[in-house]
């Protein structure tokens, strides 16, 4: 199968960075062709344009090179992983944008012939999650822990419900031993691999 990774942190020696690699090193193994996305590292701009809004609901909603390019790896992907630190409650801003520009009519959904909306991406067999939190557990599911909401409900409706999403927390990050976050990297790789 066809897994791509998004990630998102500005940091390359990040928590979520060595988190992305183990999801790569536990796809591979179980024979997968995986594409990493680096949205800092690649220069992601996070706000749609003016003339993207413009476009959104034309017939070529996408404008940007880049764009196009990651829709189209969204498009061949039966497995989308996201690795990111939750912040505020959510998704960095990085990866909100990339939802908002790449997600478009078109790639994240399709109007059927009565003009409702139907997935987009219904070859996509799996939507996992892999995120840290600041925040002890308790906080976020008070706060509703927003971002895993997006990705396995708003997201997974464009897939499909044949889209079985997986979610992958480490809370308390700024707080968890070193031995608790080596524990969670083997999980990754042994778990995303099956």
């Amino acid at each position: 199968m066809k897994a791509l990774i998004v990630l998102a942190h500005p940091c390359e020696d990040s928590f979520c960075h060595a988190a992305a690699d183990a999801a790569r090193r536990g796809l591979v193994v179980a024979g997968h062709d995986v594409t990493v996305l680096d949205l800092y590292r690649d220069g992601f701009r996070a706000a749609m344009s003016h003339a993207e809004r413009t476009a959104y609901h034309s017939d070529e909603p996408i404008l940007d090179q880049q764009v196009a390019d990651h829709a189209a790896r969204v498009r061949d992907a039966e497995i989308l992983v996201f690795v990111y630190p939750t912040w505020w409650s959510g998704l960095p801003a990085i990866l909100k944008g990339w939802l908002e520009r790449v997600m478009v009519p078109g790639v994240g959904f399709v109007f059927d012939e009565h003009g409702k909306v139907r997935p987009g991406l219904p070859q996509v067999r799996r939507i996992v999650g892999i995120s840290t939190y600041g925040s002890p557990r308790w906080y976020v599911w008070l706060v509703n822990d927003n971002g895993r909401r997006v990705l396995t409900r708003a997201l997974r409706l464009s897939c499909g419900w044949r889209a079985r999403p997986r979610w992958h927390p480490l809370a308390a990050m700024d707080t968890t031993t070193v031995e608790k976050r080596a524990a969670f990297l083997d999980r990754i790789e042994a778990r995303i691999g099956r």
